[in-house]
Parts: structure tokens; sequence; C-alpha cells
């Protein structure tokens, strides 16, 4: 489907009827979205348009969206929505380990999936617009700002407000959209509980999110900020609610 329109939602799904069905009532809605069909029509899409969100199919004829996915984050920050019939947990912890930022089972209620990629959207949108502005910008600025836009983590880690990076001993690591946001939200609130139902409110802004997908994004924060992520010192699990962040010194 080639389109010259601003489009916010690109949906890869090698069956065509559930992709135009999906992008049609998307559409109607008003969220801009439009359908490829293949792994090479997906990539070719994503060179020519700006795309603030994936709904990506694992089976896309003989290639495979966890290979698109692989691909698409070598270069491509947006959050990724794998839906797929498959149902396995292996298959759930491998979309959310290779870049997926959630995922659902087909078959799907379309009103639920739009508040889902809504809710993600306004998000996403919104801190990408943030990291366009220019680091004296006063809007929206919270504890950080005593820090001039840091938040530490420990001495010499901490986490850049203006660029969405991690900054260890002055060199700069990439954070994926939803890192970012799981991050801060600890950091905003560190030395108290959060429980998962306040994650999936504050941070994923919807309570359909599966419990793995916070795992999987707890897991690959503490794998860039701990010195033993398997005994974690700054991210605490607390068992049976949720997590804390450790307030640290400087």
């Amino acid at each position: 489907m080639e389109t010259t329109e601003q489009i916010r939602v690109l949906m890869i799904d090698d069956d065509e009827l559930i992709a135009r069905s999906t992008s049609d009532y998307f559409n109607i809605v008003g969220v801009r979205t439009a359908y490829v069909t293949s792994y090479d029509a997906a990539l070719d899409f994503l060179e020519k348009q700006e795309v603030s969100l994936l709904l990506l199919d694992i089976n896309l004829g003989d290639k495979s969206g966890f290979d698109l996915c692989r691909k698409v984050r070598e270069n491509y920050d947006m959050p990724i929505f794998f839906i797929s019939a498959r149902t396995s947990d292996d298959d759930i912890l491998i979309a959310l380990n290779i870049g997926g930022d959630d995922y659902i089972k087909k078959p799907y209620t379309l009103n639920v999936l739009l508040a889902k990629v809504k809710a993600v959207l306004e998000r996403y949108e919104k801190a990408r617009e943030a990291a366009r502005k220019a680091p004296g910008d006063d809007a929206g600025r919270t504890k950080a700002d005593a820090a001039g836009g840091r938040l530490f983590i420990r001495k010499e880690l901490y986490l850049d407000t203006a660029t969405h990076k991690l900054i260890d001993h002055g060199k700069a690591e990439e954070l994926r959209a939803m890192e970012y946001k799981l991050l801060l939200y600890l950091l905003e609130n560190a030395g108290r509980v959060i429980t998962r139902d306040e994650i999936f409110e504050r941070v994923w802004g919807d309570d359909n999110t599966c419990d793995g997908t916070i795992t999987v994004h707890i897991r690959h924060i503490r794998e860039k900020i701990e010195a033993d992520p398997k005994n974690p010192a700054i991210i605490k699990t607390v068992y049976g609610v949720g997590y804390m962040a450790e307030e640290a010194g400087r």
C-alpha cells in the first residue's frame, strides 16, 4: 500500500485481509495507518516515510517478523507491537527480547488494540518532540532540574532527560522509548515501591500489557545500569508487588 500522507502506524502482516481491515479501522477513527504485506515492502516503506509505531506479525511468508524487528532496531527506535496467532511463551519472550514493546495475540479486538496504540503513540510522540527541543527549554521539567536535566543513578552514571540517553563516565548509551519511560518513572519515584499495576497505568498507559513485558524491560535496564544485573543494587524487585529504585548518591 503506497501513500504520500503522514503515517503514524504501519501494519506489517502477510494476511492482507487482516492488514487492510485493521488499517481501515484505524484510519476511520483518525489514526493515520498504512499496511504492507512483506518484509521487503516494510523496509522500503520505512526508508521513505517517518512512522511512529509498527504493528508486526511474526509470520511474513518466507521471512520472519523476528528478523524484521532486528533489522528495524538497527536504525529506528519507534515502538513495535508484535501481533500473532502464535501464543507460546518462547515466542513472546523472543519478541520482547529482540526489541518488541508488546505482544498481542490474535484474534484481537480492534477497539482494544486501538486504545493500546493511541496510549503509546501519545507518549512516544511527546517524548520525541521533547527530545527535539533545545536543552534550555524549561517546559515540563521535573526533579532532574536541580541537576541540569540529570537524574543520577550512581556516581558518573545518570539519565539525561534532554537526550533520553544514559551517560556513563561521559559515554552515551541509547535507550529504547519504553526503557526510557520506565527508568525515568522509577528514578522519579526512587525510594518508593512501584507496583506492577502502577507501571501498567502510568508507564504503559493500559492494563492489558502482560507481566512478561515489564519483566523483560526491567532486565534490559538492569543490564545497562547494574554492575551485576543478576544481583541488582539499583532496581530492586519487591516480590509479589513490583519494583523500587534505590535513591542514589552522586
